[in-house]
């Protein structure tokens, strides 16, 4: 691994004029109203009542009731200081079945746009945070082609109701998570386990990605249009072992490369083909879908957690390098069996994740000399942050000093990006709340606000505290200066 040199942590590190600072979540994992005003199930509502699939059986019906509690939530984001709020809008709430649209699902989200345009703070939309419709997916999910566009019509939908006042449009967050994780690994909702239906979910998400940011240039062409991805670096645990490598060099193509290939480049990478020629994707590329999934876009959202220490060997007994409720039968990379992380011994979050925030440095660098930059393609962390075990005092605050460390030193990574040319815009923490945290229900808290979930009480917690005068003044003040 090459450690990335960063700035010294007892200096202030200033950001440019108008950089970005938000805050992100959801629709499942915070609104709940599963049953209310139209709203019929997702994926997960359905995924959620398998048994064993979610920890303890947990369930987004009611989550944080934000569906009820917007404008609370809203004058919540002013109070921090927040200048955007990067939220999702529910297709099972907006064109429930893929059919018809819902009026009041659509009236929610145009409330909601108000309420942030009243107090100052731009809405970022999310088209596709995970919730399909589960009528689709009766018909075969984004396994099926026609799913991608319907995703294109909701998301025209979308834009006729709230285009007047919202310019920024992602269409979707993390495809590898709604393909591999939910199609191949079945750890995630649909629950299925096939390597051949994970691959062609993902290239049909990316298909619908494509028709959705054509459909919405050709009626917003000032609007910036992007998708955020999940992304890892993988470095290979022993650099001299060809075999390690090999293992690295399988994880980047099938998490990182499989995505922004064909985004930025127009074409899947030829090693990645090979790697999954057996299971058939090519089979569901036609003449021209790719001249559609690149598309060009403004921007390209990074969520960034932690990279991967990469070997052919397994690892120790007992260290998995990720702590998932129940384990996938099979792996969720279609093609690289053989790959295995491997933990470093750095300081892990309550997930079990290494926190190594000089990968997001390395990870922002290499997209902008390999992806973005050739491509004028501007970068936004889109998600960053971490779970940890809250202890709420008797008013229900946490000095939550380890969240807090790692934000500091993941935007100080940032910082060092943009100090090397990197066009980085803007930030946004996961979570602005404590949440449904999918599999592993409502265990894991990211939120830098506590949400109680007896009383839908919101403290705003130590991190968010700090989180809210870096937004304010556009600097990371010294570590001996933390709150």
């Amino acid at each position: 691994m090459t450690n990335h040199t960063q700035v010294d942590a007892t200096q202030a590190v200033h950001f440019p004029p108008g950089f970005l600072w938000g805050a992100a979540t959801a629709a499942f994992q915070i609104e709940g109203a599963a049953h209310e005003d139209g709203r019929r199930d997702s994926i997960w509502d359905t995924f959620s009542r398998v048994p064993g699939a979610v920890a303890d059986a947990h369930h987004g019906d009611v989550a944080c009731d934000h569906y009820h509690r917007m404008p609370e939530d809203v004058a919540l984001m002013a109070d921090l200081h927040l200048a955007s709020y990067r939220f999702s809008t529910s297709w099972a709430r907006v064109r429930p079945d893929g059919g018809a649209v819902n009026p009041l699902g659509l009236d929610f989200y145009s409330r909601l746009v108000d309420e942030l345009l009243t107090r100052g703070i731009a809405p970022w939309v999310t088209l596709y945070h995970w919730d399909l419709p589960q009528a689709l997916e009766d018909r075969g999910g984004w396994t099926n082609r026609d799913t991608a566009y319907r995703f294109a019509e909701y998301a025209v939908t979308m834009h006729e109701a709230l285009g007047d006042r919202v310019d920024v449009w992602t269409t979707l967050n993390e495809p590898w998570c709604s393909a591999f994780l939910g199609y191949t690994a079945g750890v995630h909702a649909p629950g299925r386990q096939s390597r051949e239906d994970g691959l062609a979910a993902a290239h049909h998400l990316l298909l619908g990605h494509g028709l959705a940011v054509q459909e919405l240039r050709s009626r917003a062409p000032q609007a910036s249009l992007g998708i955020t991805l999940n992304l890892t670096v993988a470095d290979p645990l022993d650099p001299t072992d060809p075999r390690d490598v090999e293992a690295a060099r399988r994880i980047d193509g099938q998490f990182n490369r499989i995505f922004l290939d064909p985004l930025l480049r127009g074409a899947y990478p030829a090693d990645v083909l090979d790697d999954v020629a057996p299971y058939g994707l090519l089979s569901h590329v036609k003449d021209g879908d790719l001249a559609v999934v690149s598309t060009p876009i403004d921007a390209l959202g990074v969520n960034y957690y932690h990279g991967e220490a990469v070997s052919h060997r397994p690892p120790p007994a007992g260290h998995s390098g990720q702590a998932p409720v129940r384990r996938p039968t099979s792996s969720p990379f279609p093609a690289a069996h053989d790959a295995h992380s491997h933990p470093r011994g750095l300081p892990v979050t309550g997930m079990g994740w290494e926190v190594q925030p000089e990968g997001l440095t390395r990870l922002l660098l290499r997209l902008q000399e390999e992806y973005t930059g050739p491509a004028g393609v501007a970068l936004y962390v889109t998600e960053n942050g971490a779970a940890y075990d809250d202890v709420p005092d008797a008013d229900g605050y946490v000095q939550d000093d380890d969240r807090l460390a790692f934000v500091d030193a993941h935007l100080r990574a940032v910082h060092d990006a943009v100090a090397h040319g990197v066009d980085v815009r803007g930030y946004f923490a996961w979570s602005l709340l404590d949440n449904f945290e999918w599999a592993w229900g409502y265990h894991q808290r990211f939120g830098i606000v506590r949400v109680d979930y007896d009383t839908q009480v919101r403290t705003p917690k130590a991190s968010a505290r700090w989180y809210s005068s870096v937004a304010q003044t556009n600097a990371v003040p010294p570590r001996d200066q933390r709150a």
